[in-house]
């Protein structure tokens, strides 16, 4: 009786381990994790200086004979992104960078949501859905071992985000991809290139 009462006891802890690894971790949980592996909350953009590469093709070069575009932007989280003097107004490559700098985690607005974990590249990932600051709502993937932004789902495209950077006790992903989710072909090749923390706005920036 006692060797029934025990191994029962037994199966009773091991089921519930095993559960509790595979239970999805909850939206706070997730949350923090990821702003953990970039450095912490304290540690995220809000007023910066980029610098940035891209082309437009579904090859990782641009054709023979032409060169990848360059700017220089800089960027007040939520709202505002300069080119040169030129504040560029409403733009949806606004809540992309959002998304990769983690600055709709730590919107108040936020509402969050655990969606079902995604393999990709061969990294299995836990998504989040993120909506209330941002529309249509986004779908973070990231990567259950590093807790970094991997993917992101957002209207009829995918982002693929690697080549992890640091700059002032912050990691930033430098390298993005963007495929179109019908066919997962991509479409579009951007580098981060610098990232340069601001104590404030330069001079001759004005907000609209």
């Amino acid at each position: 009786m006692k060797l029934l009462v025990f191994s029962f006891l037994a199966f009773a802890l091991l089921y519930s381990s095993l559960h509790a690894q595979s239970a999805p971790a909850s939206p706070p949980a997730l949350v923090e994790k990821a702003l953990t592996a970039v450095g912490g909350k304290d540690k995220l953009l809000k007023i910066f200086r980029i610098g940035e590469t891209f082309h437009f093709g579904d090859k990782p070069e641009p054709p023979e004979g032409k060169k990848r575009s360059s700017r220089i932007s800089v960027i007040e989280l939520p709202n505002f992104w300069w080119l040169g003097k030129k504040e560029r107004g409403e733009e949806p490559a606004k809540d992309d960078v959002r998304a990769w700098s983690l600055d709709l985690l730590v919107d108040p607005k936020s509402q969050f949501e655990t969606i079902p974990d995604l393999t990709d590249e061969g990294k299995v990932c836990e998504g989040l859905q993120v909506s209330g600051s941002v529309m249509p709502a986004m779908k973070f993937y990231f990567d259950k071992e590093t807790h970094l932004l991997h993917r992101l789902d957002w209207r009829s495209d995918f982002y693929c985000f690697s080549d992890w950077k640091e700059h002032d006790g912050l990691r930033y992903a430098a390298k993005t991809i963007i495929f179109k989710l019908k066919d997962s072909k991509p479409w579009f090749y951007h580098d981060v290139t610098s990232v340069e923390r601001l104590a404030k706005l330069p001079e001759g920036l004005v907000k609209p």
